[in-house]
């Protein structure tokens, strides 16, 4: 359990310092500001990323997620990593909705949410699920 609860620290952390550098501007891994928000929003007409107050949102939630792994065994543990792993299975799920596609169309987008971000959002709900029961 313990090399679980490790690996979707990192995997959490590693995404929130990336969402902190796309807030200061940093746009890795592509160096192209309109190429990274085509590959990471895919809304229609989208060429900036958001800002910074909305990366670091994202960064938050992200390192709040990883905090409820090392919460201490228990109810509140449990409820707070069952919500989680529910928000993030349905977001990997949403990556091959319909309605999910329709809002969000753009290429490269569109092939790598169905590739990597609907997976990736699957596998980290299945581990905070995995540690919820």
């Amino acid at each position: 359990m313990m090399l679980l609860v490790l690996t979707l620290t990192t995997i959490l952390m590693l995404l929130a310092v990336l969402h902190i550098a796309w807030g200061i501007g940093f746009w890795f891994p592509l160096r192209d500001e309109t190429a990274l928000a085509r590959a990471v929003i895919g809304t229609p007409g989208r060429r900036e990323m958001p800002g910074a107050v909305a990366c670091s949102l994202g960064a938050s939630a992200l390192l709040g997620a990883a905090s409820f792994l090392w919460w201490a065994p228990g109810l509140p543990r449990d409820v707070a990593l069952a919500a989680t792993g529910t928000i993030l299975a349905g977001r990997g799920i949403a990556a091959w909705l319909p309605a999910w596609r329709r809002h969000f169309p753009d290429e490269p987008f569109a092939t790598l949410d169905r590739r990597l971000y609907g997976p990736l959002c699957l596998a980290l709900g299945a581990g905070f699920w995995r540690l919820a029961i």
